[in-house]
């Protein structure tokens, strides 16, 4: 069901270019087996899943499923910078597809449990739980289509205003942003007057970032005169004010103060800074709950392979989950055409009784694979996108051969 969305995506030139290899080589076709694990959400060793018992192999176009060692000796001389490379080509792809309306993004710290055995720095998730091995990775999102654009890794050398920059670059040059500057959501770890200096000077995003709440903080937003704020609506205002930053020359930024409460003796104050106080999105702050669309995006998706790092190879690291990011990609596109309430699902959900679920068979017809599904759900709804599908990849401009299963179309049978 994968890979008609592999085509309309560009998966397998996107492949090719990073593994530097052509169509004939095996090179691909293990990374695009990468793809389709993280697809269906598996974890564990490769020999004790019996995928080849299922033809799992035969969708990457290979007679076997490869072992972990060849998925080392694949990834690990690839380097970061490659990787970022392809996540690259895979975000301006996707801008030209429409998925992102590239009007406010949200970033988002996201770490993941580590089982390798290296010396590495220790997180607790909350004050009640032990203190594990995590991987610290960086998300940028489009906030209002809850896509991903692109992702880093931060390690116990790396801080988070160090990570920002390289993540935003990677963003501008997906949107390529022109005549408007999109407004970044970022939450309180990122409050870094280095930070905040770097994308006003060196960014063609506007960043707003909540304020700590400490002592000295709080009691400046108490001594804002009533008069100052502008009434919304019952029980809510704000204030805007430039703000300098006591190092250096940093600022003038804008700080805007959220006020919420009818009585004097019940206000509640926020502050956030923003980078512009001419930001090209109204009222910056009303934006700033879209960016727990990020929380939502990893407890949907996370199972793709952004939950658990079984090693801090770092070639590795970005690789595997670049791979993830394409499964992601045509998942979304997938999804599209799914119906409700399936279209919903999260990853492990659908991975587990859609893509383990269906239940057919495979058959080969002069120059076209025939795949019939017996209990496809939404039969009729698939049968339009899915039915004669060769007619309708040419219709939009898609070559319907597949390259890696050697120009064989692919069409599909609902019964």
């Amino acid at each position: 069901m994968l890979i008609p969305e592999h085509l309309r995506l560009g998966t397998w030139d996107l492949l090719c270019g990073w593994t530097g290899k052509q169509t004939p080589e095996v090179d691909p076709r293990v990374a695009l087996q990468l793809v389709h694990e993280a697809a269906l959400c598996v974890t564990g060793k490769r020999q004790s899943r019996a995928l080849s018992q299922q033809g799992f192999e035969v969708a990457n176009g290979l007679p076997f499923v490869v072992s972990d060692v060849a998925v080392h000796n694949l990834l690990n001389p690839h380097t970061m910078i490659e990787a970022e490379a392809l996540q690259l080509s895979l975000g301006k792809l996707r801008q030209a597809l429409g998925h992102y309306k590239g009007k406010i993004l949200a970033i988002d710290p996201h770490r993941i449990t580590s089982y390798s055995k290296r010396q590495m720095v220790r997180k607790k998730k909350d004050h009640h739980s032990r203190a594990t091995k995590q991987l610290q990775t960086f998300f940028a999102l489009d906030a209002d289509s809850q896509q991903p654009l692109c992702f880093t890794i931060g390690s116990s050398s790396r801080t988070v205003s160090q990570a920002t920059p390289p993540l935003l670059n990677i963003a501008a040059e997906i949107l390529t942003p022109r005549n408007s500057a999109p407004l970044v959501l970022a939450d309180t770890e990122h409050y870094s007057i280095d930070l905040l200096e770097e994308v006003r000077l060196n960014s063609p995003f506007d960043l707003l970032v909540p304020m700590p709440r400490q002592k000295e903080i709080v009691k400046q937003l108490q001594q804002i005169p009533p008069e100052d704020f502008n009434r919304h609506w019952i029980g809510y205002a704000t204030a805007q004010r430039p703000y300098y930053s006591r190092r250096g020359t940093a600022g003038p930024y804008c700080q805007i103060i959220q006020r919420c409460g009818e009585r004097a003796t019940d206000y509640e104050l926020k502050a956030f800074l923003c980078t512009s106080d001419h930001a090209t999105i109204d009222d910056p702050v009303q934006h700033y709950p879209k960016r727990w669309h990020c929380e939502e995006f990893f407890n949907a998706n996370q199972a793709l392979g952004w939950h658990r790092s079984g090693t801090l190879n770092l070639n590795i690291r970005y690789g595997h989950m670049t791979m993830a990011l394409i499964a992601q990609a045509a998942i979304y596109m997938l999804r599209q055409r799914l119906g409700q309430p399936i279209a919903t699902w999260d990853a492990k959900h659908l991975a587990r009784d859609f893509f383990h679920g269906l239940e057919g068979d495979i058959r080969v017809h002069r120059d076209t694979i025939i795949v019939t599904y017996y209990n496809a759900p939404n039969a009729d709804l698939l049968r339009r996108h899915y039915a004669n599908l060769p007619e309708k990849l040419a219709q939009e401009g898609v070559n319907p051969a597949i390259p890696w299963l050697y120009n064989y179309k692919l069409d599909f049978r609902f019964r």
